[in-house]
C-alpha cells in the first residue's frame, strides 16, 4: 500500500491497466473452466479499488483550489 504513494500518477495509471487487464483475463480466461483461485479475482478487484482511491485522493485536494 505505501507503494501506491510513492508512485507518481503515470505510474500509478499504467498499474491500473495492468490489474484491470490481469482481471479481465481471470475473469474470461477460466469461462470455460472452473476458477483454481477465486481469491486472486477478489485481490485484483481490491487492488484496482485502492489504485483508485489514491487517484482520487491526489486529484481532490487540487478540486479544492478553486
Amino acid at each position: 500500500m505505501d507503494d501506491l504513494k510513492k508512485q507518481n500518477a503515470e505510474d500509478l495509471k499504467k498499474t491500473l491497466l495492468e490489474k484491470r487487464e490481469a482481471l479481465r483475463v481471470f475473469r474470461f480466461g477460466g469461462a470455460g473452466s472452473r476458477t483454481r483461485n477465486v481469491r486472486e479475482g477478489r485481490n485484483l478487484r481490491k487492488e484496482i479499488a485502492r489504485i483508485l482511491t489514491e487517484i482520487r485522493s491526489r486529484e481532490i485536494p487540487s478540486s479544492n483550489t478553486k
